[in-house]
Parts: C-alpha cells; structure tokens; sequence
C-alpha cells in the first residue's frame, strides 16, 4: 500500500480527516492513478500513522482517516551518518541503504581526501537530489519519517556539529582490537544519539583522525578487511539496528 508523509498541521483528528497538497496532489491523481475509495498510509511524524480512504479529488486530495496507530518502526536511538563524498553516484546508494537501515540524518562532509568537490551551486542541487531519494527510500522502508540531508560540511564543521551527540564512531582501518569495538558498542544505550563518521575513498587523513579523537570520538574497526566508502556505513548500521532494535 502506498504511503505518504504530511505535516501534522495537515491532520484534522477530530474531523478524522487530511489534506494533501502540494506536489503529492500529482503524484496520487496522475502517477499512481489512484481514485476515490483507494486505501493509502499516511505518516505525521515518528510516533502515529494513519490508514486512509481517498474521500475527494478537487483540488487538493481528502483523505478520511479510517484509523490510527503507533508502531515502533523507529530505531530508538537517533543515527547521524557523517559521509565522506565519494566518487560518481555512490552517495545515491549510501542514503538509499542509510534511510532503509534507520539512520536519522546523513551530513555530507567534504574531507581532504574527497575527490568530488562541490561548489555552492552543484552542492545544492546534490542536496536537494538525496532528500528526494532519501524520501522515497523512506517511504519504501515503511519509514515513519524522512530522514534529512544536510547541505554540505567541511570536516570541522561536521566535528562541531556532532558535538551535541552522546557518542561519535569513526571506522578506521589502522585502529585494531574487535574486543574493544565491541565493548564500545555494546555501550550504547537506547535513546542516546549517535555519530558515524566514515571516510571517502582512501579514508580519512592521520590528522583528521587525530581532530576527531581529540572531540572524544571512538576510532573502531569493523574487521581484517578494508571495506569501500559504500559498505562500511551500511555494515555499521547494521549493526547499531541489529543491537538497538526495539522487540
């Protein structure tokens, strides 16, 4: 069943009713093709989801709110994703894997090894580009909301902004000892709020890596084998899910 996302002013629940506007008016009415009586998902943040009937379709769309539910589809702890910009349109993929596995937000971040780099122009149109496949995976993933994509961070901004999160992951091909990575994964506790920081490709410089630890971040290793920029956020995350998975 297809589903949706408004804005909570959208949602009428005393009338048992919601308002689609905007550019999901044409997608509903001329791509899905969908007429009065079909039945649709529509989700107003991370805690409800409302099942729903097409009631009209002038103008804007009506929809009648059949029921109400709140599932835990959400992972409980808040997942940042601070991606090194790789090469060509591996960033598509990286978010497209992020949103599905449950990550929060991702933050592009410019490091010194990135080979692509983006001018205020080009960066905008990258942006605007990942939030529209971050929001379709989303929706795909039976998301209860669409993670952000930030606008593009150079490495310090992207440190100082993770300041705020509980606890900061670096993945680092010269950091040894999975006993130890464990332990420190095995720390996190629900609702803390979590940083993963992951190279482009040919990872991050020795003082970036210094930067990073000096702002109390945790140099991990994620095994003998050196994994691309594509799948080392992907295998952490899938860790993180695995552990902080609500039953």
């Amino acid at each position: 069943m297809q589903r949706f996302f408004v804005k909570p002013y959208q949602v009428e629940e005393d009338k048992h009713c919601i308002h689609i506007t905007g550019t999901d008016v044409n997608h509903i009415r001329n791509v899905l093709r969908m007429k009065p009586g079909d039945e649709l998902w529509i989700s107003a943040g991370e805690k409800k989801e409302y099942h729903c009937q097409i009631e009209s379709m002038d103008g804007e769309i009506l929809l009648h709110i059949l029921y109400a539910q709140e599932p835990e589809y959400e992972l409980p702890n808040r997942i940042y994703l601070f991606q090194g910009l790789p090469k060509a349109d591996k960033m598509e993929l990286i978010i497209q894997k992020a949103v599905e596995l449950g990550v929060f937000s991702v933050i592009p971040v410019q490091t010194k090894r990135s080979v692509v780099r983006l001018d205020a122009g080009k960066a905008q149109k990258k942006v605007a580009r990942w939030q529209q496949i971050a929001e379709s995976a989303a929706k795909q993933s039976r998301r209860m909301l669409i993670p952000e994509i930030h606008e593009v961070m150079d490495f310090e901004q992207a440190l100082e902004f993770s300041r705020h999160l509980d606890v900061r992951l670096m993945p680092y091909e010269l950091a040894h000892g999975m006993n130890k990575t464990r332990e420190i994964l095995g720390g996190i506790t629900s609702g803390q709020s979590v940083g993963i920081f992951i190279g482009p490709e040919g990872g991050f410089e020795e003082s970036e890596v210094e930067k990073a630890v000096n702002a109390e971040t945790h140099t991990i290793t994620l095994g003998k084998r050196i994994l691309r920029t594509e799948t080392a956020g992907i295998v952490l995350l899938s860790v993180l899910m695995f552990q902080l998975e609500s039953e």
